[in-house]
C-alpha cells in the first residue's frame, strides 16, 4: 500500500504513527544563523527524530556563489537528494527545530526541482519534543533513491527580476524579516550589508505565521488576516523576500496553504538587495 501524505502539513500523531513506514522520506532542515553555536549540524547531532536526515541548508547550494545557500544546480540538487533518499514521487516530511523557521526553505527547494509530494510536520521538532515523543542521536541508514530535477523557473526570482519589478509592480514583495531590520533601524546580522528594504515592499515578519507556544502553523482564517493586515493583495502575484532566502518560504509556504501555490522566492534576498552598489534601499515603515 502507498503512503500518502494527508497535505501540506502533517501532524506528530500522523507522524507517530507512519514513522516505520519504508517510503517516507524524513529532513530535518534546521538551521542557524552564521555564527550561531551550536550549529545546525550539531543541533541535529545531538538529537533529532528517529529516521531523519538532516537537510544542510547552507551546504545544499550553489558552491560558486558568493551568497549563502543559493539553489545548486539541478544536476547536483539530484545528487543530493538521491543521497537524502528521495526518490521520484517519495512522500517528504520536513520540519526544523524551531516550529516554522527553515523547513519551509527545504520545502520550496524541492518543490522548485519539481518534487510536489512534499509536507511540514506541523509545530515541528519543538512540538514532538513536548509530547515526549522519540529522539535519537544515531544517524539514519542509507537509502537507494534516483531523484529526476525538474527545474520550475517560475517560482525563482533574481535580483535582476526585482529590478525590473520595481518598474512595472507586476508583484507584490514581501519580506519576512523582523520589522526593525526592515524599517531600518537596526544594523543587520551580516557584514557588509545596508539597513533597509526593496522600495515599495511589504513586511510580514514569519514568526508572525506560527503560534508561539507551540510552534504550530496558524488556523487559515489566521493566516489570510496577517497577509490582509500586511497589505497583500490576495489576487495579485507575490514574491517573497528575507535575510537571505530562508524565512521567505515561511510565507511561501503559508500562501500556499491559502491556495496560492504560485508564489516565487528571491533567493539572494537581503543579502545579495542590500549590498554595496546600485540596488535602492528604502527605511521606514512599508
Amino acid at each position: 500500500m502507498t503512503l500518502e501524505l494527508p497535505g501540506p502539513l502533517v501532524s506528530t500523531e500522523w507522524l507517530a504513527d507512519h514513522l516505520s513506514s519504508p517510503e517516507l522520506v524524513l529532513l530535518d532542515a534546521t538551521f542557524a544563523m552564521p555564527g550561531a553555536t551550536p550549529t545546525a549540524p550539531e543541533i541535529f547531532a545531538a538529537s533529532h527524530i528517529p529516521g531523519a536526515r538532516f537537510f544542510d541548508i547552507d551546504h545544499i547550494a550553489d558552491p560558486n556563489s558568493p551568497l549563502p545557500h543559493m539553489l545548486p544546480s539541478p544536476e547536483d540538487f539530484a545528487t543530493v537528494a538521491e543521497g537524502l533518499g528521495i526518490h521520484d514521487g517519495a512522500p517528504v516530511v520536513i520540519y526544523d527545530a524551531t516550529g516554522l523557521m527553515s523547513a519551509p526553505r527545504a520545502w520550496w527547494t524541492l518543490r522548485v526541482f519539481g518534487h510536489e509530494n512534499v509536507a511540514i510536520l506541523n509545530g515541528g521538532f519543538r512540538k514532538w519534543k513536548a509530547e515526549g515523543r522519540a529522539e535519537t542521536t544515531e544517524p539514519a541508514p542509507p537509502k537507494k533513491a534516483t531523484f529526476t530535477p525538474r527545474f520550475r523557473p517560475e517560482l525563482v526570482r533574481s535580483r535582476e527580476d526585482v529590478l525590473t519589478n520595481l518598474d512595472t509592480a507586476a508583484a507584490q514583495v514581501i519580506d519576512a524579516r523582523a520589522a526593525d531590520r526592515f524599517e531600518g533601524t537596526v544594523p543587520e546580522p551580516r557584514p557588509g550589508i545596508r539597513s533597509g528594504h526593496i522600495p515599495g515592499s511589504l513586511n510580514l515578519p514569519f514568526g508572525k505565521l506560527s503560534d508561539p507556544a507551540t510552534g504550530e502553523v496558524l488556523p487559515p482564517e489566521a493566516l489570510a488576516e496577517r497577509f490582509r493586515d500586511a497589505g497583500l493583495d490576495p489576487h495579485k502575484p507575490v514574491i517573497t523576500s528575507c535575510g537571505s532566502g530562508v524565512t521567505a518560504g515561511v510565507l511561501a509556504f503559508t500562501l500556499s496553504l491559502l491556495g496560492r501555490d504560485d508564489v516565487a522566492v528571491y533567493d539572494g534576498s537581503w543579502s545579495e538587495w542590500g549590498r554595496e552598489g546600485d540596488t535602492p534601499v528604502a527605511t521606514g515603515k512599508a
